[in-house]
């Protein structure tokens, strides 16, 4: 039981046992709920409820009753947990920390303001959220449960995903991301 422990206090993991924990947890959540890991549908249930509270017609309509329900469904559950699983990591491993975006190569790139910063982050999410929704899924959706399922729209993803970022990488940091 002290190595478990030991093993949850590291402040970081080795990408193999990570993996191999996420896969074990999708398979789980497969099996035991009948449910596929996925997180991006998470924000459209919320943006629902909340959006019922100020227009209570529009959660009436034929896409918040059939394709994304206003409700708190399995992926709100989900991404809570995923909150609350970083929160309790980091706490354990002694590095939480609350910051702005402190990031050196942030700095470098978009300059020395929070505010700049998190404007970049929140439309860059809102560009991510609208690709995911493109592309039917995000990360732990289209390549995490669509492989887990062999789904070609999985493995395609994958592909363009590492590409891409790699790609990006090269392009934003030049050299200096091999150091």
């Amino acid at each position: 039981m002290s190595w478990l422990v030991e093993q949850l206090k590291k402040p970081r993991w080795t990408p193999y046992a990570a993996g191999a924990l996420l896969g074990i947890v999708a398979v789980l959540a497969l099996v035991l709920n009948d449910q596929l890991i996925g997180s991006s549908g998470s924000f459209e249930n919320l943006a629902g409820i909340l959006g019922g509270l100020v227009v209570p017609a529009m959660t009436e309509t034929f896409y918040w009753q059939y394709i994304m329900p206003a409700a708190i469904t399995w992926q709100v559950v989900l991404m809570a947990g995923v909150f609350i699983g970083a929160m309790v990591s980091s706490l354990l491993s002694g590095t939480f920390k609350w910051r702005l975006i402190p990031d050196e190569s942030w700095k470098q790139t978009r300059g020395p303001k929070p505010v700049k910063r998190w404007i970049i982050a929140f439309i860059g999410g809102i560009i991510l959220e609208y690709g995911a929704g493109i592309a039917g899924g995000c990360t732990s959706g289209l390549a995490i449960a669509g492989t887990l399922q062999l789904a070609p729209a999985g493995l395609v993803f994958i592909i363009g995903l590492f590409t891409s970022g790699i790609i990006t990488s090269i392009i934003i940091h030049g050299r200096r991301w091999r150091a």
